[in-house]
């Protein structure tokens, strides 16, 4: 497994590669935002940690321009900026996980084995579908209507989980933990401003509505002739 690691702080990018390379990893590390966006856009990894504040390049710009290349593999922001607006925002743009500093190594560790185990498990079925929509696990596309939607990769977990458990009533705690790896927090709107993007790429130019709100119980996605 290869992780990408752009990080300028040299103490704090020498101590990762150090240790995520002792627990087995191959890792690449650069120490400024254009050489971290040239490695991820040119090269093959399983998983990029990310700083927010870069020289040259900022976090939140790279992680930007690689979900618009579909470059979809997965970021781990690790950052000093720990206010609920930039969690929301690096989440928004498509991060799988986001750890402030300072950090304990045994966390930042089990984190990026979750997010690689995540990403390479073997779907149960290719192509997931409810009525006219249409997900491709192995093309990562979505189709609705025989019009391609274009999903940042959170938005894209996200509609994964639900459509794998169509017609259930999923909560907000199971939402975090499964999408985030997070726990829930009543005051973060992290999920709630999720599904209001992904609603506005599945259902706003569509007659028939497929993800639905329960009030006080969560999100279900079905089809509407059976809420």
């Amino acid at each position: 497994m290869k992780i990408l690691i752009v990080e300028d702080e040299v103490k704090t990018g020498e101590y990762l590669r150090q240790g995520l390379s002792e627990a087995g990893f191959v890792v690449d590390l650069v120490n400024n935002g254009l050489d971290g966006y040239h490695h991820a856009m040119t090269e093959h990894y399983d998983l990029v940690i990310l700083d927010v504040m870069l020289p040259d390049l900022d976090g939140w710009h790279i992680l930007k321009s690689l979900r618009e290349a579909d470059k979809t593999m997965p970021v781990l922001f690790l950052t000093a900026r720990d206010s609920i607006e930039d969690k929301v925002k690096g989440l928004e743009l498509g991060a799988d996980d986001y750890l402030v500093k300072p950090f304990a190594f045994s966390e930042l560790l089990a984190r990026v084995r979750t997010i690689i185990r995540r990403g390479t498990k073997t779907p149960r079925d290719n192509v997931l579908s409810i009525a006219d929509l249409e997900l491709d696990l192995t093309r990562h596309r979505v189709i609705r209507a025989q019009q391609r939607i274009n999903l940042t990769a959170k938005e894209f977990l996200l509609l994964e989980l639900l459509i794998s458990h169509k017609g259930e009533v999923l909560p907000r705690s199971l939402i975090a933990s499964q999408v985030w790896d997070m726990n829930f927090d009543s005051d973060t709107n992290v999920i709630d401003v999720a599904i209001r993007r992904l609603r506005s790429k599945i259902d706003d130019d569509f007659e028939n509505k497929l993800i639905h709100t329960v009030r006080g119980m969560g999100y279900m996605l079905d089809t509407a002739d059976k809420i």
